[in-house]
């Protein structure tokens, strides 16, 4: 119920829900009462896996509804909000936003083929993996879709302050994404918007597998790791679902680890 005595219906919306830390977190959520939104773009070759993952979504008895777009692209974004706004009605507001984005350039930057970072590979990942987070939170301030105290998530990585080789682009993403992050919880505190960063440890997702050297990642994480295991997406996923509850409502602004100790080491 809003400040007028008016009972709202609450949504999250998860840009890139259909796989990984974004589809762990729309589960939960589901799970606790929230009405999904998905933004996701995949391959027509995953569509019958994606699609028997959006039905378990929905045996919760929530209402769910998804968006094969490209979330960076300026038009389908706004159209899409649009959308959403139909869909959401009058009495229904968006109370969790989570971004979970995994469309960086994982090009090394040196290498004997030539095959190497260029500055338009740092644009398409910072675009992507970062700035886009705040073209949809001001998109939605402005739309007037969110609830009077919405919660704002992003997924970070230990790459934000670690070399890892051919990560570079996506790294400096992720310190782009904190900065920004920190800054909306700044700036949009006064509209009740709190914003974090979840920083999970070495998780086994398709974003995961595609960097190269991936194994001995995962191996060095369970080294250091004195839990032992890699984190999962659920582990990730239950951290988000605190940040959306009445007692997370005074953390903003911060980067939250969820790795099970993996970074002390």
């Amino acid at each position: 119920m809003d400040k007028n005595g008016m009972t709202i219906e609450e949504w999250a919306l998860i840009l890139g829900g259909s796989s990984g830390l974004g589809l762990a977190t729309a589960k939960k959520l589901a799970k606790h009462g929230f009405n999904i939104l998905v933004v996701h773009r995949d391959r027509r070759i995953d569509s019958q896996v994606i699609e028997k993952e959006f039905k378990s979504i929905t045996s919760t008895k929530i209402r769910f509804k998804s968006y094969h777009i490209d979330a960076t692209n300026p038009d389908r974004r706004m159209a899409t909000i649009r959308e959403i706004y139909e869909e959401l009605g009058q009495n229904g507001r968006i109370k969790v936003l989570v971004h979970s984005i995994a469309k960086g350039n994982l090009k090394p930057m040196q290498s004997d083929d030539g095959n190497t970072l260029n500055n338009q590979d740092f644009h398409l990942t910072l675009d992507a993996m970062a700035i886009s987070l705040y073209d949809w939170t001001k998109a939605l301030v402005a739309a007037k879709l969110f609830s009077e105290d919405a919660r704002i998530i992003s997924f970070t990585s230990e790459g934000n302050s670690k070399a890892w080789e051919n990560y570079a682009a996506v790294s400096a993403a992720k310190a782009a994404l904190e900065a920004i992050t920190r800054n909306m919880a700044l700036e949009f505190a006064p509209m009740g918007i709190k914003a974090n960063c979840v920083q999970a440890g070495m998780t086994l997702t398709n974003s995961f597998s595609m960097i190269p050297g991936s194994e001995k990642l995962k191996e060095n994480a369970l080294q250091r790791n004195p839990s032992g295991r890699m984190t999962t997406p659920d582990d990730v996923a239950n951290v988000a679902y605190l940040l959306t509850t009445d007692e997370a409502k005074w953390i903003t602004g911060t980067v939250l680890k969820v790795d099970g100790g993996e970074s002390l080491r």
